[in-house]
């Protein structure tokens, strides 16, 4: 039974975020994972170089990591992360389907966005109607047809938002992957949905004029929104003001794993390179026990009241 409000809250089912929940749930703090383990990006993987461990897949890796976690106390919630708020205290969690989970410390082990479509005309209009975030940019097409691609959580909830600011708003997924909740909302609004179909192109002289699918539909549209995956750690850390690197691509920290805002730390991919499991678990296991220690604190400020 996943609960209302954790001590610690992991965004992230790879090897980061299960070596974070694994060391903070050791040290007796209620603990939530959220995630979905096939989206890491080591799943499909087949591991070599990782020390005490070789020729296993990413797959297994998980799955063994996965079971470590549930055995030392941690829940885990297969939903992605749509948004986080920071209000006193407590960093409240939205997922996908809804619910709000209250938490002391959210470790976020997201990793990094991969989201190049690699189909013409993607670079060559890269700021001029190509964009990668919603949050950054929808703004800028009100009132504009525009097309959005993905099949997690980032494009469904990307595609809900861009409803708000346009009446024309297309959605091409090959397979859309999110929770019940989250398909409801996209189903009962005004989203023109193409499951099934791929980009095959993106059109225009000197911004987006529209795009052509993989079996030759052309759709009119000012802009495309590519939005693979879940949701990135510019959307989810911009939201309460977390610091990122020149390029907002990486979550800055300092050797606690801890950001600039109390009570958020992350670790692995997210952190920059280099991209090593071996990294990630490290960072993982620091940021489980730094986030741990910071959520005690809250007992003993309890227990002085």
């Amino acid at each position: 039974m996943i609960k209302n409000e954790y001590e610690v809250v992991i965004l992230g089912h790879g090897p980061a975020g299960l070596q974070a929940a694994i060391h903070a749930g050791r040290a007796k703090v209620s603990v939530l994972v959220m995630g979905h383990p096939e989206k890491s990006s080591i799943y499909k993987a087949h591991i070599e170089n990782y020390c005490c461990l070789s020729h296993i897949s990413g797959g297994d890796l998980l799955k063994q990591g996965r079971e470590q976690t549930l055995s030392a106390g941690a829940d885990i919630l297969e939903e992605d992360a749509v948004e986080i708020s920071h209000d006193g205290d407590f960093v409240t969690v939205t997922t996908e389907s809804g619910t709000s989970i209250r938490s002391r410390a959210v470790i976020i082990t997201i990793g990094v966005s991969r989201n190049s479509l690699n189909v013409p005309g993607e670079t060559r209009l890269r700021g001029y109607g190509v964009s990668y975030c919603v949050d950054c940019d929808a703004n800028f097409f009100r009132g504009r047809p525009v097309v959005i691609t993905g099949t997690g959580s980032s494009a469904v909830s990307g595609a809900l938002t861009l409803a708000s600011y346009t009446d024309t708003v297309h959605l091409v997924a090959e397979k859309i992957e999110v929770g019940d909740a989250l398909y409801r909302q996209l189903s009962a609004g005004s989203v023109i949905v193409h499951e099934g179909r791929k980009i095959g192109s993106i059109e225009g002289d000197q911004n987006v004029e529209g795009v052509v699918l993989d079996d030759g539909t052309k759709i009119v549209s000012d802009a495309i929104f590519i939005e693979l995956g879940a949701k990135g750690a510019m959307e989810l850390a911009g939201y309460i003001g977390v610091v990122m690197d020149d390029d907002m691509k990486h979550i800055v920290v300092n050797r606690q794993q801890e950001t600039n805002v109390p009570g958020i730390y992350a670790a692995g991919d997210i952190c920059g390179p280099p991209w090593q499991i071996a990294k990630a678990v490290g960072e993982g296991c620091v940021a489980g026990l730094e986030a741990a220690k910071y959520a005690k604190r809250f007992r003993l400020k309890e227990k002085a009241i």
